[in-house]
């Protein structure tokens, strides 16, 4: 058949001749003119790269870090949200530490060994939740971290106000002593004070809300308990917040390198106080070490630059317990 023209039921509609017509090019310059720019790959909704990037600032919007996978105990964290632990020593270590437990999630067919044994038995002692998750959903809660078939979520640390550890001391019918942390960053030296500070007598722990540690797993961990009996209090501003203290009649003394007198003959230490440990590397910054009333440092040999903020805290405790000790 030479053409579908003569089809039965064909309907050609008028005006549709084939070939050329009177301004055709004009019908099709709008088409020649294009749709602009490609847009970038993150901005196409179709294309795995604009997926990433959801992910991504629905990680960032929970609180959870922005990075891909973390290492071994590694879990999202972020300020006043629920943290992870991750991995079989790291959850058995969190929970012989006593740390609160929100959940504990388990794979269904996970091997047994000891420590997955020890952390069922202690879960089951302490009648912590447990439930059961697949790898992927273990993936998820951990945010790609190492998990071994085992996490653990840990509900976000209860912080309380300067106020309410001179509250501790005044029913326990004793002066004030608060450790004041300034520059210390890394969770393991809070977590080594409070070990300090809960073996030495004092009533709480005060640490700066921005640009410094918190109460993390590994502060937890580290303090060997003491985290669930010594508070620790935030403050926006650590110099204001020590100002406010001295004005409640506590006296403020830093720890220092430079210090004007040594932690031997350290006068306050029978008085309400409050002692500033400032980081191993920065010290005390300019507007705290103003605000204290005295700053002491502790003799060490010359070969030995400096101490760790938390050994340097520990040493300074025992001694003003020393001296509480001998006045009472």
């Amino acid at each position: 058949m030479a053409g579908n023209s003569k089809r039965a039921g064909a309907v050609r509609k008028a005006g549709s001749k084939k070939g050329a017509q009177v301004g055709t090019g004009g019908h099709s310059r709008k088409g020649l003119q294009g749709k602009g720019p490609t847009p970038k790959a993150e901005d196409r909704t179709y294309h795995p790269a604009h997926q990433r990037k959801v992910a991504a600032e629905k990680r960032v919007a929970a609180g959870r870090r922005p990075g891909g996978p973390g290492g071994r105990g590694a879990g999202r964290k972020g300020a006043g949200a629920t943290e992870v632990v991750a991995g079989r020593n790291a959850v058995l270590e969190a929970l012989r530490a006593e740390m609160p437990v929100e959940g504990i999630y388990l794979t269904a067919h996970l091997d047994s060994d000891d420590r997955t044994r020890e952390i069922l038995e202690i879960a089951h002692t302490r009648s912590h939740p447990m439930f059961e998750a697949s790898r992927l959903d273990l993936d998820k809660i951990t945010d790609g971290a190492v998990h071994q078939g085992v996490a653990m979520k840990v509900p976000p640390y209860d912080y309380k106000d300067s106020e309410d550890l001179l509250d501790v001391a005044a029913e326990a019918g004793e002066p004030a002593l608060i450790v004041a942390l300034d520059n210390i960053t890394d969770p393991r030296n809070l977590g080594a004070v409070l070990r300090s500070a809960g073996a030495f007598g004092a009533h709480g722990v005060l640490v700066p809300e921005r640009r410094a540690a918190g109460v993390t797993a590994s502060a937890w961990k580290v303090s060997a308990g003491a985290a669930a009996r010594v508070p620790v209090a935030r403050a926006t501003n650590l110099a204001r917040e020590l100002a406010e203290l001295k004005k409640s009649g506590c006296f403020v003394v830093g720890l220092d390198a430079g210090g004007d007198m040594q932690v031997g003959e350290l006068a306050y230490a029978t008085d309400p106080l409050v002692l500033v440990v400032g980081s191993e590397g920065k010290g005390l910054s300019r507007l705290v070490r103003e605000t204290c009333d005295a700053v002491v440092s502790i003799p060490i040999a010359a070969a030995t630059e400096s101490l760790n903020a938390a050994v340097a805290a520990g040493i300074t405790l025992y001694e003003v317990a020393k001296q509480r000790g001998e006045s009472s």
